[in-house]
């Protein structure tokens, strides 16, 4: 696995290697000790998939609160979606900062997301799977989320026609208060 740090601190786009030969390749996915020696958290406790059926499809931007903070690792399994980080954490030089990248199911690479920051996605073609692992369970009265398109941060989303929740919606603005 090839570790880059993103310009976020402690958020990592990680390559999935691959080992080829006649009948196809062989990768890993995740090593714990590999995650140790980026100083990343490697003690995932819980699994889960979101399927969206529809391109456009925006889901965020979801954290959980400072006591059952969670980071993840994150990998589109099939399709494609634009994926969205905020740092949120007020001690950290990249406060309030947001990066973007796109995750393919054809181009082995994952984003690490550090507990600390929101997180969110819009999918860029129909019938998208994104598999996420974390580091800490669901506990929904912990669950928290800014608005996607709070001018705060402005994010710039690539699909005009979005599919949105009403949950999501209903989020309100940064306050500065995670």
């Amino acid at each position: 696995m090839i570790f880059t740090e993103t310009p976020l601190s402690g958020a990592f786009v990680i390559e999935i290697e691959k080992h080829m030969d006649e009948r196809g390749f062989f990768a890993r996915t995740f090593c714990s000790l590999e995650f140790e020696n980026h100083g990343l958290d490697p003690h995932f406790v819980q699994c889960n998939i979101s399927y969206n059926k529809q391109k456009g499809t925006l889901r965020g931007m979801h954290y959980q609160e400072e006591l059952r903070a969670e980071a993840k690792l994150v990998r589109c399994t099939k399709g494609a979606i634009y994926d969205v980080i905020i740092d949120l954490r007020r001690d950290s030089p990249t406060y309030c900062q947001w990066l973007s990248t796109e995750l393919k199911s054809d181009a082995n690479r994952m984003l690490f997301v550090p507990k600390g920051f929101a997180h969110g996605f819009q999918t860029l073609e129909p019938d998208t799977e994104v598999f996420y692992q974390m580091t800490e369970f669901c506990h929904p009265e912990c669950a928290r989320g800014i608005r996607w398109n709070d001018l705060s941060f402005s994010i710039i989303w690539p699909i005009s026609d979005r599919i949105i929740s009403r949950q999501d919606q209903s989020y309100p603005d940064f306050k500065g208060s995670s």
